[in-house]
């Protein structure tokens, strides 16, 4: 007769070096026709991050979904965390309780590491079903610090994500940028990063410019890994996505960081030109 295991599904995952949310996934309960709308409006978003869900329907029209309506493009769009980014009047932006910090970057020399992180969340596609990839990246050498898959848009994987970042590379940052994002204005995020002593810096609303570092690092692994592949489960993309970021932080040459790798820029191996 079997004993029940006394160690606990966290540490078991933890002991195996996985995440929890591989365990525990599903895929989504949306249609064939759905997911594969997703994909194809992921891959628009890439294109053009302007288009909002009349744009999106318009481009979807004139592919294979002749009669697909605006609110369904629109349900999508927010279940995959997508907004239409385009350049807006700048106001001034609140802090403190709004939850809403003011951007810090503009106009900031950032020539060496750890003095900018940023970090957003994906959608990524799999044959069935998707997940959601959070990352985080040392602004200057581009570096990917750490990153975790989800099943859902919580604020609990960012967090615990931000704490393996400090683990792994024992410091902090002096400035974290991310976007206004539900997960990032939460009290549970905010609270984390004044416990680190970090200065919070977020994206004006709509404006990707302002994170473009890790803008062009999805785009990057979509379109050199994701999109190629097509993965057929959580365990399959975890292991793809972790051997991507393998290369790209070691051995992959940056045209930004003069053909030095992010792992040589963050090391302080190549020193880049002021």
């Amino acid at each position: 007769m079997s004993k029940k295991s006394t160690i606990s599904m966290r540490r078991q995952c933890d002991l195996l070096g996985i995440s929890r949310s591989l365990i525990y996934y599903l895929p989504k309960g949306e249609s064939e026709d759905n997911l594969q709308i997703m994909i194809e409006l992921d891959e628009l978003h890439l294109e053009d991050a302007s288009a909002g869900a009349r744009r999106m329907r318009d481009c979807l029209r004139r592919r294979d979904w002749p009669k697909i309506s605006r609110g369904r493009v629109k349900r999508l769009m927010m279940l995959m965390g997508m907004e239409a980014v385009y350049p807006r009047k700048r106001t001034t932006i609140p802090g403190g309780p709004s939850g809403i910090y003011p951007y810090k970057l503009k106009g900031l020399k950032i020539d060496h590491p750890n003095l900018v992180w940023s970090a957003d969340i994906t959608y990524i596609p799999m044959a069935r079903g998707f997940m959601y990839l959070f990352a985080i990246i040392d602004w200057h050498s581009r570096k990917v610090l750490a990153w975790e898959l989800s099943n859902t848009l919580d604020t609990a994987f960012c967090v615990r994500t931000l704490n393996r970042a400090v683990e792994l590379t024992g410091t902090t940052p002096e400035i974290f940028n991310t976007d206004q994002g539900c997960q990032f204005t939460s009290d549970e995020w905010i609270g984390r990063l004044k416990e680190l002593e970090i200065t919070i810096s977020m994206d004006g609303k709509g404006r990707w410019l302002d994170n473009v570092v890790i803008e062009r690092f999805w785009r990057s692994l979509k379109y050199e890994d994701v999109y190629l592949k097509s993965y057929e489960n959580g365990w399959e993309l975890e292991r793809g996505i972790e051997a991507y970021i393998m290369r790209y932080n070691m051995k992959r040459p940056h045209q930004s960081l003069e053909g030095a790798t992010p792992e040589e820029v963050y090391e302080g191996v190549v020193k880049l030109a002021a």
